[in-house]
């Protein structure tokens, strides 16, 4: 059995309409689950979780959702749908690496890049992608080192640094790898930033066991630091949430969802005996 590895998005009040936005983007998408807190989606089969979390944390672009399509038309169409309402950091326009490549916030603060292939073979793909900033400028490819070992079922797919004689000569330029089978992009990002990880956008990891649970927990938030409901910090900053899988259906019902949060929101680590106990 997979344990699924996912992103989740802190909106303020904002997650259903988001949600809503983004499954009218992308072809094969459907929002799953419904809740005044949560709205789990997938767009093109890629699950992402919406949290209405309120205004204490503000997405930035240090990690973004990373879209490869087929075609420079198909690039546009999207830049076009997503940008309504937000902004742009670099210009949808040809570039070295694609004939189609731009980066965009949207109206919830979401990030987005946008890719074409030039396949033309109606691929797409949606991927988390990392960018190491400032004081993390530098530790992409170790912090991919760490995670392929704490996930047993994990690849690199491809890794490319930063060439001799460049400035930032052994940083990583552009990496994509895999973690239980769910893939993420990683790559140090020179320059002076405003922005760094924050809980804006986290991955779950989304457990069978208590065992899986223990596992991970303790596997990463070693030199990170420990939050509350299943939160945790990792050595390089970046947010996860490990939780059990049976809290979704929990959460989807409303006479077990109230006990539930109470439940665990005195918890650091979850405890399924506990939760099933409510």
């Amino acid at each position: 059995m997979i344990t699924p590895v996912f992103p989740c998005l802190w909106f303020d009040g904002k997650a259903k309409e988001a949600a809503e936005l983004y499954c009218s983007v992308f072809k094969n998408s459907a929002i799953t689950v419904e809740t005044p807190l949560v709205m789990s989606f997938e767009l093109n089969g890629r699950k992402i979780m919406g949290l209405n979390g309120g205004p204490m944390f503000t997405i930035n672009p240090s990690i973004s959702l990373f879209v490869t399509c087929d075609s420079v038309a198909e690039a546009d169409r999207i830049w076009n749908s997503l940008i309504k309402g937000g902004s742009e950091y670099m210009p949808i326009d040809t570039y070295p690496w694609s004939e189609r490549y731009g980066w965009l916030q949207d109206k919830f603060g979401m990030t987005w890049q946008i890719s074409s292939s030039g396949k033309n073979d109606g691929g797409l793909s949606i991927v988390p992608s990392f960018l190491f900033t400032n004081s993390r400028f530098g530790q992409a490819k170790t912090a991919i080192d760490f995670y392929r070992l704490v996930f047993s079922d994990s690849s690199a797919n491809i890794l490319e640094l930063y060439p001799e004689g460049d400035q930032n000569t052994g940083k990583v330029l552009y990496s994509e790898f895999s973690l239980n089978q769910s893939k993420l992009v990683a790559m140090d990002g020179p320059g002076d930033h405003a922005f760094t990880f924050n809980e804006a956008v986290s991955l779950v990891v989304e457990c069978e066991t208590q065992q899986e649970i223990d596992y991970y927990w303790e596997k990463l938030s070693e030199g990170g630091e420990e939050s509350m409901c299943g939160w945790l910090k990792d050595r390089f900053g970046v947010w996860w949430q490990i939780v059990p899988k049976i809290l979704a259906g929990m959460m989807a019902d409303p006479e077990k969802a109230e006990k539930a949060v109470k439940t665990f929101s005195k918890m650091r680590k979850f405890e399924i005996d506990k939760l099933l106990l409510q």
